[in-house]
């Protein structure tokens, strides 16, 4: 019984263990150098830009590599638009499959 409890709290630090605040930005409010730098330094961060169509707010997670996409994705190129750029390259994290193995 004390083997399983140990293992119930071990399992519950690891996985609570990854989880931290993640910082949001407007990505037009920033040139794509500096967006690129925001995403190395903080590893991974929430943007937001307006739909090329429409008046819809888009959002997503860009990470600085696959470390940040946990056991069971990637890192593959996104483009964001930035206040320089409307195609700055970064990266998003998308889910492998045995189809897709990356």
């Amino acid at each position: 019984m004390r083997t399983i409890a140990i293992a119930l709290l071990l399992t519950t630090i690891t996985t609570a263990g990854p989880a931290s605040a993640i910082s949001r930005y407007q990505s037009l409010s920033k040139t794509c150098a500096a967006v690129q730098q925001l995403i190395a330094g903080e590893r991974a961060v929430i943007l937001r830009y307006p739909a090329r169509r429409g008046g819809l707010v888009l959002y997503d997670r860009y990470v600085a590599d696959s470390g940040q996409c946990g056991i069971s994705g990637y890192a593959a190129r996104a483009y964001i638009p930035t206040k320089d750029d409307p195609l700055c390259p970064v990266y998003n994290c998308k889910p492998s499959s045995v189809f897709n193995p990356h």
